[in-house]
């Protein structure tokens, strides 16, 4: 018998023009045409019998930050009924950005970071990176998704600091960070794992205007693929393997690491994204088969 497998998405209203979701199509037709039961769930659409599936893969939940205490519970919900890849307690390790703090202490290479409960904390995070020379600085939220909230500042532009006092406001983190030039000139690169192997590379361009805000007015990425060198390769085994140790799960099934080569800190983490990495299918479409087949494997170890 053929597994039912969900491929667990938003409302497809959700989506802007600019920003489509390219992954379900291709991948739900992928694993039909492997003799797969595959459909894309709605994870918030209650009327959905989550036991009837043999697996769910997290694919495209991207409005989980507006409803992230329905997301969580639906989370245990999933869990309790049926088998879900990643991992539940990776998707909860993976909410807040935090993440990379662990990471950091396990030897990961990561962009320095000042994680702020208050305005006061982040204002002095900001003069103490300016006393190291820093002239621009980041400000983002530890829980959001799309760079919300997200901006880039002159240090000593007052909105900075205005941006941590609405995160901190809202109950949230405040993380602050040098600027680090290359991200700024676009040279982030985003390294896809499926199954712990890397099956391509994205390079993401620049996304952040001066000032706060995004470039062209709206958060859009221009993804073209690029090539893979050994140590990049290297790299993200290592950072796969610390996800593994610090949480204490398996390898993910599909994993996105963000990193950028930068003169003043090395080849480092920007993120690792666990939940809803786009996986950029209609530029890397020989990625295709590699995910459907490791989804199959996925599910294959459920009903052996």
């Amino acid at each position: 018998m053929s597994a039912r497998i969900g491929i667990v998405v938003t409302d497809p209203d959700f989506y802007p023009p600019e920003d489509p979701d390219h992954d379900t199509a291709p991948l739900v037709a992928a694993l039909r045409a492997r003799g797969a039961d595959a459909v894309a769930v709605i994870w918030h659409d209650a009327s959905v019998d989550l036991a009837t599936f043999d697996l769910l893969v997290i694919r495209a939940p991207w409005d989980y930050p507006d409803r992230l205490d329905e997301f969580r519970a639906w989370l245990d919900r999933a869990e309790a009924e049926t088998r879900v890849r990643n991992a539940p307690a990776l998707v909860r390790w993976n909410l807040d950005k935090r993440y990379l703090q662990q990471l950091a202490q396990a030897g990961v290479p990561v962009i320095p970071t000042a994680y702020c409960a208050g305005g006061t904390e982040a204002r002095a995070a900001i003069a103490a990176l300016t006393a190291q020379g820093a002239t621009r600085v980041v400000v983002k939220p530890a829980m959001s998704a799309g760079a919300r909230d997200t901006g880039l500042f002159d240090a000593a532009d007052p909105a900075a600091s205005a941006l941590a006092d609405r995160i901190v406001a809202r109950g949230g983190i405040a993380m602050v960070q040098p600027e680090i030039a290359e991200l700024s000139a676009g040279a982030e690169k985003a390294l896809y794992a499926i199954d712990g192997h890397v099956s391509h590379a994205i390079a993401k361009g620049a996304l952040l205007r001066s000032g706060g805000g995004f470039l062209g007015g709206v958060y859009q990425e221009n993804p073209v693929p690029v090539e893979v060198t050994a140590r990049e390769r290297s790299f993200v085994d290592d950072v796969l393997r610390a996800v593994a140790d610090v949480t204490g799960e398996r390898i993910p099934l599909y994993a996105r690491v963000d990193t950028v080569d930068s003169a003043a800190h090395g080849l480092v983490v920007v993120e690792v994204e666990l939940i809803e990495p786009a996986l950029n299918l209609h530029v890397a479409p020989h990625a295709v088969d590699a995910v459907a087949d490791a989804v199959l494997r996925a599910a294959a170890e459920v009903t052996r």
